[in-house]
């Protein structure tokens, strides 16, 4: 289950912005989140990384639009948003902030001996695989 107001707060979007519902949050993320969303994850997933949010988003587009004020493509917006989601609950499951990073950056056996983390920036689907094993801890079955 999406928590939405849990994901809004790991994005930093300020007072929630308004964001109520799923579909608060897709337009949100449609209309372009803030350069600080993408970095706010970044150095919640890896703090000792200043390099991380290169691999959600390029170097030089980083730079283009942090020096404009522009948004977040909404691809770009929703690949952080991935990452919000899946911190959050491992962060839930976990209990720590630092039992979560280890679980994204240590390869698992569910899938394929690739880190969560990896699986997660690729595409929705590894995403939606990382938060399948994720409630397998949570609701006691195998993962």
């Amino acid at each position: 289950m999406l928590a939405i107001a849990n994901v809004a707060d790991v994005l930093g979007l300020p007072g929630r912005e308004g964001i109520k519902s799923p579909f608060g949050l897709i337009t949100r993320i449609e209309d372009g989140l803030p350069v600080d969303a993408l970095e706010r994850i970044a150095r919640l997933l890896a703090p000792a990384d200043s390099q991380f949010k290169y691999r959600l988003v390029p170097r030089a587009t980083f730079e283009r639009r942090k020096r404009a004020a522009f948004r977040l493509s909404s691809e770009e917006g929703m690949r952080v948003a991935r990452l919000a989601r899946v911190w959050n609950l491992a962060v839930e499951v976990w209990g720590s902030e630092d039992e979560a990073r280890d679980f994204l950056f240590r390869p698992h056996a569910m899938l394929e001996d690739r880190r969560p983390v990896d699986v997660v920036i690729q595409n929705e689907i590894g995403a939606e695989l990382v938060l399948d094993v994720l409630q397998g801890l949570k609701y006691g079955s195998a993962a």
